[in-house]
């Protein structure tokens, strides 16, 4: 009974930090590092680990603020079930920040500054984003930050392609989470956040000349089908799915920060495809969103 009772806890952790996504948060650290010219893993690994935290508290206080809204529209989360008090809730998502944080201000002085922000960022997208119009936009600065904070922890720091990977991805999770705003409410489906979802590909475009341009091109169209595929389940079917549309868009974060890296060496781009096919399976079994 013990085991079980454990088993059942750990899945309640698991459903609230949406873990399903991590891969995600770890493709946007490897992108980030390696457009600031990272070469040493073991700080790679680190920062990993510290935007891990983030992102779980970041989750878990998503689910307090929202308890008495997830008590009317959504029901199976684990608050309202009764699998988890909001109090454990709360402390579970602060201890998983101040972690975060900890972990990542040993990077020095910029990482710290950025980390601050980013945890403002995310407090304020966690207490706002039921109420608020321009909540999207706050979640893609968080996303924006931890590029940045991806690439302060590299031997060159925060640079221009960071900064501009960094503006493409945020304007693909804008375009992501006006669709995902729907998904609770039931509201009508717009088509225009589709054009933000296709910043990345414009960018890479833009940046790659030479042989590069025609990788950019080969990874851009494999973003490009995987978000019309996404797309498909909510604007083009007589019976909208907006769950799957949202769970694969946030699965194709991974194949944004593939086009970001255009370039990079085969075994990294590799690594991320794996990222990618990671959180399709992971989001079999702990729900996306």
């Amino acid at each position: 009974m013990l085991n079980a009772a454990v088993a059942k806890y750990l899945r309640t952790l698991l459903i609230l930090g949406r873990t399903s996504n991590l891969p995600t948060v770890w493709s946007n650290c490897i992108a980030g590092w390696y457009l600031g010219a990272g070469e040493d893993w073991t700080r790679l690994l680190v920062l990993c680990v510290g935007a891990t935290c983030l992102y779980l508290g970041g989750m878990f206080l998503n689910d307090a603020f929202d308890a008495d809204f997830d008590r009317q529209h959504r029901s199976e989360r684990p608050i309202p079930t009764g699998a988890i008090s909001v109090g454990g809730v709360w402390l579970w998502g602060l201890g998983w920040l101040a972690a975060g944080a900890l972990i990542l201000m040993q990077f020095g002085r910029v990482t710290a500054i950025l980390t601050l922000l980013l945890l403002i960022c995310i407090l304020i997208y966690d207490a706002v984003h039921k109420a608020m119009a321009f909540a999207p936009v706050l979640m893609a600065v968080c996303r924006f930050l931890l590029y940045l904070v991806a690439s302060s922890v590299s031997e060159q720091g925060v640079g221009g392609l960071a900064i501009w990977g960094g503006f493409a991805l945020a304007a693909y999770i804008i375009g992501l989470s006006f669709i995902a705003r729907r998904e609770s409410t039931r509201g009508a489906v717009s088509g225009w956040p589709a054009i933000l979802l296709l910043a990345p590909i414009g960018l890479a475009m833009l940046v790659n000349t030479g042989s590069y341009l025609t990788t950019a091109l080969q990874l851009s169209v494999l973003l490009g089908l995987w978000i019309l595929w996404c797309l498909s389940h909510t604007l083009w079917r007589p019976n909208r799915n907006v769950g799957r549309t949202v769970a694969g868009l946030l699965a194709g974060i991974v194949l944004v920060d593939l086009v970001a890296i255009t370039g990079a060496p085969l075994w990294l781009g590799m690594l991320l495809l794996v990222l990618f096919a990671s959180t399709l399976v992971f989001q079999r079994f702990i729900p996306a969103t």
